[in-house]
């Protein structure tokens, strides 16, 4: 017995902008089914269209997927690349008259379509040029090659997500296969290097689902194999409208910058769309085992940024404290308000670490814990923000300045801090948040901070004084 071919699925982005969260899903579906039945996943770049394709689109698509940890198997396939395979194929079918040169003028075809809407039929090419024979006038007259596509019956889609979806082939027209300059289109370049590259399943975006009718007339003409379709409904805004701008960030590299980890978009992107009973929290291993395309949703995922706030909390939590260590130093690294901190020098190193434990309980983003450890970034006297200079009042002054000397007698370790502050309290009709929100307002320069007694200790007796000292009336 034969086996089985593995399927092969692709990502093919067009280098035109950033990575966006809705091409971000497709490629994790694509990556996910790929990764599950053992088949292969092809990164392929559609740069046909040479005026809008930009090579910092290009990093960008390759940054945001390896920053995703979606790795591809083999090498990036550039479409451009591979237009003389386009164009032979178009000959192909040129010379096995399955299409045909169609010499129609910018003009008369302006004028067609202008006579079409006018009598509110469709607006589509004629095929005035399928039947005809090419005469002297037309010699060294520039033409488009177009696709001789069927004109009755209709084409149906058979998709694993939306089921079969039909197309009258009366409402299809002849594409155009080859430009006048003879130049691949975009539906010529697709479908060919599909065939070329044993494309078995094509997972991408519902908008492309009226490609699909259009493409499989190609693929029958070429007689290729037919893929696996399944197109994904499209991703809204928490409002329900089409997700854009207004929504906030789009592309990957946003949420990256924001402090999301990869784990949290995996998990996120996948429930957007894909479901597994009520499981909410999903690891990547688990959506490898899991991920089939019968679960796949028919309607459009809704975004909800508090959801995915939740999220990357959670998974800030899970991560090991020296490994979200080094994540916060490299995302320092490229965050405006952080890059001229040294996170990376051995002390602040061992500040973070010291203190990672209680820090990313009470963070959601990467964002959200650098500015809770910025106090562990430089040594002196730490600016206050409003909150904690609200606090500091002459009266709170006083009692940090009493407290002093309470504190400079002890050994300095937490356990130690935390009873001489007690004693302190106790001796002097207070309660013990009098004595500690000064201290804490003093040394981190906030009202809220990981265990203020903790981190004192771990800041050390000479640099937390000369911390406390500068506030103390």
């Amino acid at each position: 017995m034969s086996e089985i071919p593995k399927p092969v699925l692709r990502f093919a982005p067009s280098p035109t902008g950033m990575l966006h969260i809705g091409g971000a899903r497709t490629a994790l579906f694509n990556w996910l089914y790929a990764r599950h039945t053992g088949g292969k996943f092809l990164l392929r770049i559609e740069d046909t269209d040479r005026s809008r394709s930009t090579p910092e689109a290009v990093a960008a698509i390759l940054g945001g997927m390896t920053w995703m940890g979606l790795n591809w198997d083999g090498d990036v396939i550039y479409q451009f690349a591979r237009a003389a395979r386009h164009r032979e194929v178009a000959e192909k079918l040129l010379a096995e008259g399955k299409a045909y040169r169609c010499y129609a003028t910018a003009d008369e075809l302006t004028a067609m379509r202008e006579e079409q809407k006018a009598a509110g039929k469709p607006m589509r090419y004629d095929g005035r040029w399928r039947d005809r024979v090419p005469g002297p006038g037309q010699d060294g007259q520039p033409f488009v090659v177009r696709l001789r596509a069927a004109q009755e019956g209709e084409t149906i889609v058979h998709d694993r997500v939306l089921g079969d979806v039909r197309f009258e082939n009366s409402q299809l027209d002849d594409m155009v296969l080859l430009r006048s300059d003879g130049t691949p289109t975009y539906m010529l370049a697709v479908v060919v290097d599909d065939a070329d590259m044993g494309i078995t399943h094509v997972i991408r975006g519902a908008d492309h689902l009226n490609n699909a009718a259009r493409q499989l007339q190609l693929i029958a003409a070429m007689d290729a194999a037919v893929p696996v379709y399944g197109h994904l409904p499209l991703i809204n805004g928490p409002d329900g409208a089409k997700l854009s701008k207004r929504h906030g960030a789009l592309a990957v590299e946003a949420y990256r910058d924001m402090g999301y980890l990869p784990e949290t978009m995996r998990n996120y992107l996948l429930r957007l769309g894909w479901s597994h009973g009520d499981d909410e929290i999903i690891s990547t291993a688990q959506a490898i085992a899991w991920f089939n395309l019968e679960a796949i949703g028919k309607s459009a995922a809704r975004m909800d940024y508090k959801k995915l706030d939740n999220l990357n909390g959670h998974y800030i939590r899970e991560t090991a404290d020296d490994v979200l260590v080094e994540m916060l130093i490299d995302f320092s690294s490229h965050d405006d308000e952080l890059r001229h901190f040294f996170l990376s020098a051995p002390k602040v190193k061992g500040r973070l670490l010291g203190a990672m434990a209680s820090l990313k309980e009470r963070a959601k983003t990467l964002k959200e814990l650098a500015q809770g450890a910025e106090f562990l970034f430089t040594d002196g006297p730490r600016p206050l923000d409003a909150a904690a200079d609200k606090l500091l009042t002459a009266d709170a002054r006083a009692v940090l300045a009493r407290t002093l000397p309470a504190l400079e007698v002890t050994d300095w370790s937490g356990p130690a801090l935390e009873a001489a502050a007690r004693a302190f309290a106790d001796a002097n009709g207070l309660k013990l948040g009098q004595v500690a929100q000064p201290l804490r307002a003093g040394l981190t320069g906030k009202t809220q901070s990981p265990p203020l007694f903790e981190m004192l200790a771990l800041l050390g007796r000479e640099e937390s004084l000369t911390r406390l000292r500068a506030y103390a009336a």
